[in-house]
């Protein structure tokens, strides 16, 4: 598989001379093509501020971002724009939908933006929306569904144009129990189906034993790295008794 992310002594610092705080720091990391992974982390470690300068929200105080071998720091405003809505795709807590628009149209919008003709985008929503059971619910708006039915819809959205990565954000964290599960499942899909690269972040053991390999950051660093080599069920008995190592309980440290 080939590296579709590569991070070099990644640091983001906050604050000013005698006062700065490194939110990340040195973060070696790369991501492969196809993979799904988890990332985890006590309140302060650095997950969402990693997120969202590996997505090209928020810019490092230096190191090195790779996208495919060519660095997006070195990129312009303009060509950045162009980039992330080509190649990243966002799902994040509170699903971010336009309730103005239809379903369809809120999964179509991406492509809508980027003047991609009728024909083909009707072809992918059909797809994406069969995919994730949303085919019944094309002519409806936000306030009309489920929020495991919303987050389908932004999976869909996230996907439409075919990115490099999706990034997701405590997916399920406004999702109860049984929504919480069949959104994991649609992930899974998604990465071992069509093959989408997903960078998640998540505070909850259960939703990251969906992933493939999880990155423990602590301090801005990476603590620790939990690959998974047997059933499910047996991963999500491993991360717990990893937390319970390194923090005494799942309360305490999330």
């Amino acid at each position: 598989m080939g590296i579709v992310l590569e991070t070099k002594n990644l640091r983001k610092e906050y604050g000013s001379k005698g006062m700065v705080f490194a939110a990340l720091d040195g973060i070696d990391l790369k991501v492969y093509k196809g993979e799904f992974l988890g990332i985890m982390g006590p309140s302060g470690a650095g997950k969402t501020t990693l997120l969202n300068v590996l997505s090209t929200i928020d810019r490092p105080t230096s190191g090195d971002i790779c996208y495919e071998g060519k660095s997006i720091l070195t990129m312009k405003n303009r060509e950045l724009s162009i980039f992330r809505r080509n190649n990243i795709g966002f799902l994040f807590q509170d699903f971010n939908l336009l309730d103005n628009m239809s379903v369809q149209d809120n999964i179509a919008l991406p492509l809508a933006l980027s003047n991609v003709n009728v024909k083909e985008i009707k072809e992918k929503v059909g797809k994406l929306s069969e995919f994730f059971g949303l085919k019944d619910h094309l002519k409806k708006y936000p306030y009309q569904l489920s929020g495991g039915q919303k987050q389908r819809v932004a999976a869909a959205r996230a996907l439409i144009t075919s990115p490099s990565i999706v990034f997701a954000d405590e997916p399920t964290g406004a999702l109860d129990s049984k929504s919480s599960q069949e959104l994991l499942q649609c992930l899974l899909r998604m990465n071992e189906e069509l093959n989408a690269t997903i960078i998640m972040v998540t505070h909850d053991a259960f939703a990251a034993s969906y992933s493939k390999r999880i990155l423990y950051l602590k301090d801005g660093k990476i603590h620790a790295r939990i690959d998974k080599d047997s059933s499910r069920k047996e991963f999500f008995k491993r991360i717990i008794d990893f937390i319970g190592s390194v923090g005494g309980g799942v309360g305490e440290l999330f």
